[in-house]
């Protein structure tokens, strides 16, 4: 009796505490312990490799590769990628044949050999591991086999680029690092950690002025400082932090306030986390909170856009914001496992979120279904997806938004990462010896817990298409571990099913569920993930709005026309095939619209379910949802078109423009399905209105001469001096320009060609001016105008005042009447400066 009633009070001390969340009246439920926490505790993980002292404590930790089987959907992306450009790729991309590739060399000598093996083997040889697959196991073994004999009695290993001041180029192996940890994961060949050791202590011997120089490198030492932790944990070797600090003071400063040492998109989304890395020897809060500000500064001057990523094209430009500015298929995958990677230093659901977004809404749409095609280029309102070039509207001059197997080479090897990797972070073991789900997916994962006791765990979900989790666990013997399940940051009110028994939640989102019992073979849990309607509006970008539910952000349906084109008659000058490849079997293609794609959403503001109707349908028996008509989810909305936003000239959807948007339009109902399942989309959308504060949306104005000039930068459009958009300062960057960069300290000229004689007296420059923003351009020394006489002969016109060279305002210059077909203006740059021109008038 005694015994019965201390377990009496034990229960009821629990319950009223609310540590234990459950039905109090189940006796048989006493065991369970539900918490909610905002980082999973404790100090190292005992089965599986963390931090080691004096590092900071691992908040969550990596499962060795094939612990995690994924199932559903993205079991699905596995298969078509293995049957697809991933798993064929060896045999038809010139970067990775073996004749004469310096990864199978001694010397570190070929003509193939630099990023493109382990950008492509860090993603083939997962794939190989995950699915258990003979096959690509075995072709794996080949270049790491070959990787491991390359080392050199130095230490050294691998391709031996060198630069012009013979310094070495050790981008590449920084790849490679990560290939062979994950064959270490799989194989525990102790020659992994033996090769790296040699090389970490030849890189403590190369001078610092010899260390990391060049650009990739420089930009990307972060993932050389990942891996040296990485031996750490595995070896202790002290050397290796001293080895760990060298690297990073050669590295890049990502920890810059204000700005970020680099505006290119993959290195942003690769590199922004190094001080956090870092952060895990130093333990300086300010390193952490580093990655925060350069995720923060990066969203807020270019990511006010739905689907996680930011508008940068090859590289962030001022006034380049607009949703139709994409980002590199390179730099989603890499952004996806910086993710990954600071949620396992941090333990903060906000990087496991991310990820999430980022893999259902941007990731999917870059690559075709049959994953044998991918785009360079994607962007979250893209509506044509063609072989053209669409500089400047884009930065990049070339056939960058087709699918196609082989444009660009880094992105075409570098894409096999991104959902293996992504499998492999669904479940994290915990330092408290449990296991957590991470980000959800039907899967199964086998680990150690508790005292060494393996456990199974299978998911079954349809997330993120589905509100339900279901967990079941199966164990030869009953074991007590904690179980953490991630709660989004969108989700308000989770609920937990633990054998069919609710248990109340009372959470906050943006934590985990902590549940500490006995687990029994049998097991069930049941997590409810409700979602609901969210509008997100984007101030920053013209008012403009997406739609979400849930973890997904829903697009305009619009019909997708595929148009097939011969892969090596499109492809780029660096996309190299082998020999004897059937390029037939690997068609690029264009995608065309087949519906209107310019609508703006009719919204009621006050009842904003009313807005929306929510149709679901059959999850796809084939597991594939990512396609338009395939896609599980769909919402009716209310819209109507706005007939002046066109294609413009430069073959994009023309940008936005404030909302709201006046149209005399009828409204209709228009399909919206998951971001991710198209891969022609309308993902921020203007907003219709017509009341007194609706704005009319203005047609572009045609150039109103023909302009040429000595030399215009890539990124900028000649044709932006007369297109009759006036500046609001030197330093307007919401406004196309023309400028003479890189030029610098050179005279430059600028000529408007008029198709009749005509009478001019006067001529206005309104100079662009970047240096107050860190830029190279600058007003010029000096400027003069000339005029072509009726002989064809240049001729100064004779001025009735002085040049004025001022910022922000409008240079004017009086002369003589003159009439002539052609006006041209020479400019002087100042001395290490390069500069531009807004907007040029003739009168």
């Amino acid at each position: 009796m005694k015994k019965f009633f201390s377990f009496i009070m034990f229960t009821l001390s629990l319950c009223i505490a609310g540590i234990v969340l459950t039905n109090c009246n189940a006796a048989q439920e006493v065991d369970n312990s539900i918490t909610v926490v905002k980082i999973p505790n404790g100090s190292s993980n005992s089965h599986y490799i963390s931090n080691r002292a004096p590092l900071t404590p691992s908040a969550l930790v990596k499962l060795p590769v094939g612990s995690i089987k994924p199932a559903g959907w993205l079991g699905e992306y596995l298969i078509r990628q293995k049957n697809g450009l991933t798993g064929n790729l060896g045999k038809i991309s010139a970067w990775l044949q073996k004749d004469d590739n310096a990864w199978l060399s001694k010397d570190g000598k070929g003509k193939w050999g630099w990023e493109e093996l382990p950008y492509w083997l860090k993603g083939y040889g997962n794939i190989g591991y995950i699915l258990n697959d003979a096959d690509m196991i075995a072709e794996t073994k080949i270049w790491i086999e070959g990787t491991l004999a390359s080392q050199r009695p130095d230490g050294d290993f691998g391709p031996d680029h060198r630069f012009e001041d013979g310094s070495r180029d050790y981008w590449a192996n920084m790849v490679m690092l990560f290939c062979l940890q994950s064959y270490y994961e799989y194989s525990q060949d102790q020659r992994v950690l033996d090769l790296m050791t040699k090389y970490f202590k030849y890189q403590m011997t190369v001078p610092d002025d010899k260390m990391l120089t060049g650009y990739w490198q420089h930009m990307r030492g972060g993932d050389n400082l990942y891996s040296i932790y990485w031996l750490y944990n595995h070896t202790g070797d002290k050397f290796l932090l001293d080895v760990a600090e060298k690297i990073h003071r050669n590295t890049a400063n990502w920890k810059q306030k204000g700005t970020l040492p680099n505006w290119h998109n993959v290195n942003i989304a690769q590199c922004f986390g190094e001080p956090a890395t870092f952060y895990m020897q130093t333990k300086d809060p300010t390193d952490l909170q580093a990655a925060y500000n350069n995720f923060k500064r990066i969203r807020d001057e270019y990511g006010q856009v739905p689907g996680g990523m930011f508008g940068s094209d090859e590289n962030c430009r001022k006034g380049y914001d607009d949703p139709r500015q994409c980002v590199e298929t390179c730099g989603l995958v890499e952004q996806m496992l910086s993710d990954e990677l600071l949620l396992c230093i941090t333990g903060d659901t906000f990087w496991a979120d991310h990820c999430e977004d980022v893999a259902f809404n941007s990731y999917p749409a870059a690559v075709t279904p049959d994953f044998k095609s991918l785009r360079y280029m994607t962007a979250p309102n893209h509506v044509v997806s063609d072989s053209k070039n669409h500089s400047p509207g884009i930065q990049n001059n070339g056939p960058f938004l087709m699918m196609n197997p082989f444009s660009s080479r880094c992105c075409q090897h570098n894409h096999s990462h991104g959902w293996p990797y992504y499998a492999e972070h669904l479940w994290l073991a915990t330092p408290d010896n449990g296991l957590c789900a991470a980000m959800y997916c039907a899967s199964t994962v086998n680990a150690k817990v508790a005292n060494g006791q393996e456990v199974l765990i299978t998911q079954t979900t349809n997330y993120p298409f589905e509100e339900i989790v279901n967990l079941k666990v199966s164990t030869s013997k009953n074991v007590n571990f904690p179980l953490y399940l991630r709660i989004p940051a969108w989700c308000k009110t989770p609920a937990i099913k633990i054998n069919g028994k609710n248990f109340k939640v009372d959470s906050s989102n943006g934590s985990y569920i902590k549940i500490s019992r006995i687990w029994t073979t049998g097991d069930k849990v049941e997590l409810a993930l409700p979602m609901k309607l969210n509008l997100r509006k984007w101030a920053r970008n013209h008012d403009s709005v997406s739609v979400d539910y849930g973890p997904l952000t829903f697009s305009l349906k619009i019909g997708e026309k595929y148009i097939r084109f011969a892969s090596d008659k499109t492809a780029i000058g660096d996309s190299k095939w082998q020999k004897g490849v059937d390029t037939i079997q690997w068609p690029s293609w264009e995608i065309h619209p087949a519906t209107d794609w310019n609508y703006g959403l009719v919204l009621d503001s006050d009842n904003l379910e009313e807005s929306f109707t929510i149709n679901k349908k059959p999850f796809p028996a084939n597991n594939f949802p990512f396609t338009p008509d395939a896609a599980p989810i769909e919402i009716i909305a209310k819209g109507a078109k706005i007939p002046e936003w066109t294609i413009d000239k430069f073959g994009l959807c023309a940008i936005l423009q404030d909302s709201p948007v006046e149209t005399s339009e009828p409204v209709e109902e228009i399909k919206l399905i998951p971001m991710g399942a198209t891969r022609l989309r309308i993902s921020a959308f203007p907003v219709i209105g017509n009341g007194p504060d609706a704005n009319k949306w203005q047609m572009p104005k045609k150039p109103l001469y023909k302009t040429t000039a000595s030399h215009c930068f890539d990124g900028d459009d000649v044709n932006a001096v007369c297109d009759q958009m006036l500046p609001s300062s030197s330093a307007d960057e919401s406004l196309v320009r023309m400028t003479f960069w890189p030029h610098k300290g050179t005279t430059e000229w600028i000529q408007y060609s008029f198709t009749e004689p005509k009478t001019i007296s006067s001529t206005s420059i309104y100079f662009f001016d970047d240096l107050d923003s860190g830029g190279g351009c600058a007003i010029p020394a000096s400027w003069s105008v000339k005029y072509k006489d009726s002989n064809g002969q240049w001729k100064a016109v004779e001025t009735l005042d002085e040049f004025s060279i001022n910022k922000n305002s409008f240079n004017t210059i009086s002369f003589k009447n003159i009439k002539t077909t052609d006006l041209r203006v020479d400019l002087r740059l100042k001395d290490k400066y390069s500069s531009g021109i807004l907007e040029w008038i003739v009168e």
